[in-house]
């Protein structure tokens, strides 16, 4: 099997060469497994289910010992898939703290950040496959 990224492993059934996949995915790809739910009254309000975490969306924890935790992301890590949250810490052995790293399955995004004029039109976009009058049949 090459070494070099090829998008077709994410064909194969092969758990070795899915995860080889998610290890060896470029970062434009890696970026958008970087997604989390949206909180019922924000999936309602733009009409989509998930959206990647940014630094400064409002979080909660949902899986985990950290379980009901609000938090703001503090800091992501799109090439591990890592998200880190302020004042989610573990305190070491040494006493020192460190902030607890999660995977962006495990939360859900209760406040976007809007401060991305970008991203604020995208929310603003009807989302994909969404029912609203424009879509024909055909």
């Amino acid at each position: 099997m090459k070494s070099a990224f090829s998008p077709s492993w994410k064909s194969s059934k092969q758990p070795r060469k899915q995860r080889k996949y998610l290890y060896n995915m470029p970062h434009h790809i890696a970026s958008k497994t970087m997604a989390s739910h949206l909180a019922p009254a924000l999936r309602e309000k733009y009409g989509i289910r998930s959206i990647r975490v940014r630094v400064g969306d409002k979080v909660k924890v949902m899986r985990g010992s950290f379980k009901g935790e609000e938090s703001k992301v503090e800091r992501v890590d799109s090439q591990r898939r890592r998200v880190f949250l302020t004042k989610v810490e573990r305190i070491k052995k040494d006493g020192t703290k460190t902030l607890v790293p999660f995977d962006p399955s495990n939360l859900m995004i209760t406040e976007l950040n809007l401060d991305d004029k970008k991203r604020m039109k995208n929310l603003s976009k009807p989302a994909k496959g969404s029912k609203g009058e424009d879509v024909k049949d055909g």
